[in-house]
C-alpha cells in the first residue's frame, strides 16, 4: 500500500512495486490513478489526516506500507497504530534532519554564519536537530524517533531524501532556469562562482529504493540521493541543453551580490553531500539514473505547468518557499548595468 500515491514520488513507486511483482493499492485523497500504471494497480480513497479513512484503505492489512507524506510525531503514531496488521514500512525523511557540529542546520541558514558546514560526504551517522513540532526538520525528527522506538512492532525503513527532482513537483527547483529560458533571459547570475552543489534525488533512484526495501524488511536509516551532485553552473547548463538554448553565466564570487540576484534555489555557500554506501551496503542498491538521465521530463512538466499561467499561480508552493524575489529581472537588470 502506497500512502500519498499521486504525489511526485508516489506515483513512481507505485510502478515500480506493481513491476516488481507486488500487489499495490495507491492511496491518496482523490483516489486518482495514473495513466503509467500497470492495469492491475488497485486504487483507494484516503486523506492521510483521517485516521478513521486510512485505517479502512488498510483494511484486513498489507505487507509493506510505503508512506511518502509523513511528516511528523502524529503521523508516525498513526503508522504505529496499524502495526498489528502491516508488516513493515518504507517511510521518506529527509537530509534536512542533519545539523552540523556546531548545531547549525537548514533552520539556521538566515542567521549571520548559520548556514552548516557537513562533512563531505554525510553520512547516516551524523547528528540531527532535536525533535519538536517547530519547523519541518525537527518534524521529520520526531517523525524518524518514533518510528524507530516501535522497532519490534513495525520495522521501517527510513529513507532521507535530497532535493528531489521529477515531473508533478510543486516545488521545482529547475524552474529557475526554465522560466528564464522561456523568458529570453540570455545572461543569469550565480553565487558562490557557481559550483553551489546541493545533492539532487530523482523520483526514480527514490522509487528503486523504495523497492528494495519493501523486499527487505527493517528497521534502519538511509540517504537517498543521486550518485552525481551537478553544481549549479552545471544543473543551469543541463536545462539549457535540453530547451535548445545557450546562456550566459555571470558568476560572482561568495554570496549573493544583491536581493534578487544570483540567489538560486540551489546556491549555497558549502557543499551538501550525501554517502550512500549504507544503502549499498544493506540494500543493494545501484542508482538507475542520473541527473541529467530525465531531466527533459522534468522540463517539459515544469513547461505544461506553466502554459498561459503566472509562475506563482502555477507554483505557490515555490512562492511560499523562495518568495518573489525568484524572478526579480529589475534588480538583476540595475545590478548588471551598475
Amino acid at each position: 500500500m502506497v500512502i500519498g500515491a499521486t504525489g511526485q514520488i508516489g506515483r513512481v513507486a507505485v510502478n515500480a512495486l506493481a513491476r516488481d511483482g507486488w500487489e499495490v493499492t495507491a492511496v491518496s485523497r482523490g483516489g486518482d490513478r495514473d495513466e503509467g500504471w500497470p492495469g492491475e494497480v488497485r486504487v483507494a480513497r484516503a486523506d492521510r489526516e483521517d485516521d478513521a479513512a486510512l485505517a479502512a484503505a488498510v483494511g484486513e492489512g498489507c505487507d509493506v506500507l510505503v508512506d511518502v507524506v509523513a511528516y511528523g510525531p502524529v503521523h508516525a503514531r498513526q503508522l504505529t497504530s496499524l502495526a498489528g496488521r502491516v508488516g513493515s514500512a518504507v517511510v521518506i525523511s529527509s537530509v534536512a534532519v542533519y545539523e552540523d557540529d556546531k548545531g547549525r542546520n537548514f533552520d539556521t541558514q538566515d542567521e549571520p554564519d548559520g548556514f552548516p558546514e557537513y562533512p563531505v560526504p554525510i553520512t547516516e551517522d551524523q547528528r540531527t536537530v532535536r525533535p519538536g513540532e517547530e519547523s519541518y526538520s525537527t518534524r521529520k525528527v520526531s517523525l524518524e524517533r518514533e518510528l524507530l522506538a516501535a522497532d519490534e512492532q513495525l520495522p521501517t525503513t527510513l529513507l532521507r531524501a535530497g532535493a528531489v527532482h521529477g515531473p508533478h513537483c510543486r516545488t521545482p527547483r529547475e524552474l529557475y532556469f526554465v522560466k528564464r529560458n522561456l523568458d529570453g533571459r540570455t545572461r543569469r547570475v550565480l553565487a558562490y562562482g557557481g559550483e553551489s552543489r546541493f545533492h539532487p534525488a530523482s523520483v526514480h533512484n527514490i522509487a528503486e529504493l523504495i523497492r528494495l526495501a519493501a523486499a527487505r524488511p527493517g528497521t534502519r536509516v538511509l540517504n537517498a540521493v543521486d550518485p552525481d551532485v551537478p553544481t549549479v553552473a552545471e544543473i543551469a547548463r543541463a536545462v539549457d541543453a535540453v530547451m535548445g538554448v545557450a546562456a550566459e553565466d555571470v558568476l560572482v564570487e561568495g554570496p549573493p551580490p544583491a536581493p534578487g540576484v544570483g540567489d538560486t534555489p540551489w546556491s549555497v555557500p558549502v557543499p551538501v553531500v550525501c554517502d550512500m554506501s549504507a544503502a549499498e551496503r544493506e540494500l543493494g542498491y545501484r542508482p538507475v539514473v542520473r541527473y541529467a538521465d530525465r531531466l527533459a521530463d522534468t522540463v517539459a512538466s515544469i513547461e505544461a505547468q506553466l502554459a498561459g499561467r503566472d509562475w506563482q499561480d502555477a507554483y505557490p508552493k515555490m512562492l511560499q518557499s523562495y518568495g518573489r524575489d525568484l524572478f526579480d529581472y529589475t534588480a538583476e537588470d540595475a545590478w548588471l548595468t551598475a
